[in-house]
């Protein structure tokens, strides 16, 4: 299997268990807190994720960019709580949509704190993205908690474009490990206040989250170093059609026209379609004649 085709796999891989992360949010159903959720999710990933670290060198386990590091950690709070309550009272594929937005928004996001300066190609398609997300949350079909929706994509948009300023030498394990920790103090003080007893049977949803997410994390970063993002990004929307077919097979939830429509506006933008014509336009090229 070449480098690439692997990647693929990896990534898909890694789209299912996300999917299986917001299948056991899903079955959660609102029964404990945000605020518990996040903690306890928080708490096993970090468990989960200690070994691992502790087994890098001293050097490796260094925290760099304290600032940066609290900052992501707290937005993965954030966005957790906010991703707990969408997935609870909105259908698996429409939630996911708006994730998908994350992104999109990470343009005007760049702009303001990267200062960088995009194409008029960049925003036009941004643009497109933008109206696919109005589509999918039109006010006919409008709930509060696309609201929370939409607080999850900007949270990981932020939380991307910050990662950009961690030095490329830290390591994942690293990287996750600090983030995990930083967000416990907030997370529990607030779990603490709004605690509700809880099953083993919840408990077990909530470890799953955690260990498909960490799953996610896990593969896609070794999907994104064996094989450039253009070739394989394609894989990241395999995770659209998992929580589609399970939102359908599982819980009776079938998006209609203007749903598909809104997601196709949503992830056309961010397909890397110029360079597949370039690539090909290459593939088909006449030699040259010497």
């Amino acid at each position: 299997m070449q480098a690439h085709q692997l990647a693929i796999v990896l990534l898909i891989v890694g789209n299912f268990l996300a999917t299986l992360s917001d299948v056991a949010v899903k079955l959660i159903d609102g029964d404990i807190s945000p605020f518990q959720y996040m903690f306890l999710r928080q708490l096993v990933s970090l468990l989960l994720i200690t070994p691992l670290w502790w087994v890098q060198s001293p050097e490796q386990r260094r925290l760099t960019q304290p600032a940066v590091t609290i900052t992501r950690a707290h937005l993965i709070l954030i966005g957790s709580g906010c991703m707990m309550v969408s997935i609870t009272y909105l259908p698996l594929a429409t939630a996911n949509a708006v994730f998908y937005a994350a992104p999109l928004l990470m343009l005007p996001l760049s702009i303001w704190l990267l200062k960088e300066r995009p194409s008029a190609a960049k925003v036009l398609a941004t643009s497109l993205g933008f109206i696919g997300v109005l589509i999918v949350l039109r006010p006919s079909q409008f709930h509060w908690a696309a609201l929370f929706a939409l607080g999850t994509a900007t949270t990981l948009a932020l939380f991307n474009i910050l990662v950009r300023k961690l030095p490329a030498s830290q390591s994942v394990v690293t990287t996750l490990w600090w983030t995990s920790l930083f967000s416990i103090p907030v997370s529990a003080l607030l779990a603490l206040f709004h605690w509700q007893p809880m099953s083993a049977q919840l408990f077990l949803f909530v470890a799953i989250s955690a260990v498909c997410i960490l799953g996610y994390n896990g593969l896609a970063v070794a999907a994104y170093r064996r094989a450039p993002a253009g070739q394989i990004a394609l894989s990241e929307y395999s995770g659209l059609l998992f929580v589609t077919i399970i939102g359908l097979v599982g819980f009776n939830e079938l998006p209609d026209g203007f749903t598909w429509l809104g997601i196709s506006l949503i992830v056309l933008p961010l397909l890397p379609v110029r360079k597949w014509l370039h690539i090909r336009q290459r593939k088909h090229r006449p030699p040259s004649s010497s």
